[in-house]
């Protein structure tokens, strides 16, 4: 797809891989919605660097676990540039658990997760599929993760939002061919940012350092990384839909 004067929507994009996906698209002529449910600060930063480069952005406050908020998210896209093409939902949520401490695992741990990682991906595509329907077709992404292939992560709830992202990322992907929508989904692996550094504390660093010594090239995913991959299923073929595209350097072929 070329990205040029179409409009898209990343969900959690008020810092990290969100924000580098937003400036990026709107680097390359794409209108952006920006979307944050606790950091306006970190939504206005991502919209100043993108209007730096002579892009324009929308900012929305939504919770993507709440289905009337994702509706009009996405209203919010239509209203303001008229169309949408791109869906990108990058929002997650996690709590640092040890797999071990099944008990630690309450109710509300398993809610939250799969509230945003899980259902929240799929509040958006419903609301978003028609729209991007409307306009010949478009792209849906989604931010898994390995976690989803292992049992590495940050807590089984996370691991297991992740795998049914997976499946629900093929099962999209087959019902929206028909209208052109394009499905698929990035897995990164670990990433060097300030979530993964916030949840990992003081044993980030001794992460980082084991995490990069178990993959084939030695490294980890920056967020820039991360949204290159992003950009380049969008902007890449339009026949490829309903796929899992690692980006881990490697960890998962040990």
């Amino acid at each position: 797809m070329d990205v040029q004067g179409k409009t898209a929507i990343i969900t959690g994009s008020s810092s990290g891989v969100g924000s580098e996906v937003a400036v990026k698209l709107a680097q390359s002529g794409a209108n952006v919605v920006i979307n944050y449910v606790n950091s306006l600060a970190g939504a206005e930063q991502t919209q100043s660097r993108i209007e730096e480069l002579g892009g324009h952005a929308l900012i929305f406050k939504a919770d993507v676990s709440v289905d009337a908020e994702c509706r009009a998210l996405v209203q919010s896209a239509v209203q303001e540039y008229g169309q949408l093409d791109i869906l990108v939902n990058n929002a997650g949520a996690t709590t640092y658990i040890e797999h071990s401490e099944l008990e630690l695992l309450s109710d509300e741990i398993w809610q939250a997760t799969l509230g945003t990682n899980l259902m929240g991906p799929f509040y958006m595509s419903r609301a978003a599929a028609p729209v991007i329907a409307k306009q010949g077709g478009g792209e849906i992404v989604m931010t898994s993760s390995v976690a989803s292939q292992t049992t590495a992560g940050s807590s089984i709830a996370y691991c297991a939002s992740k795998a049914a992202l997976n499946n629900m990322t093929r099962c999209l992907a087959k019902v929206l061919g028909s209208d052109n929508i394009r499905v698929n989904a990035i897995l990164p692996g670990l990433i060097d940012g300030r979530w993964a550094s916030a949840g990992w504390g003081d044993a980030w660093e001794d992460v980082k350092a084991f995490v990069r010594s178990t993959t084939a090239l030695n490294t980890i995913a920056t967020p820039e990384d991360v949204a290159d991959s992003i950009i380049s299923i969008i902007t890449g073929s339009d026949i490829m839909t309903g796929q899992l595209i690692s980006l881990d350097g490697g960890y998962t072929i040990q």
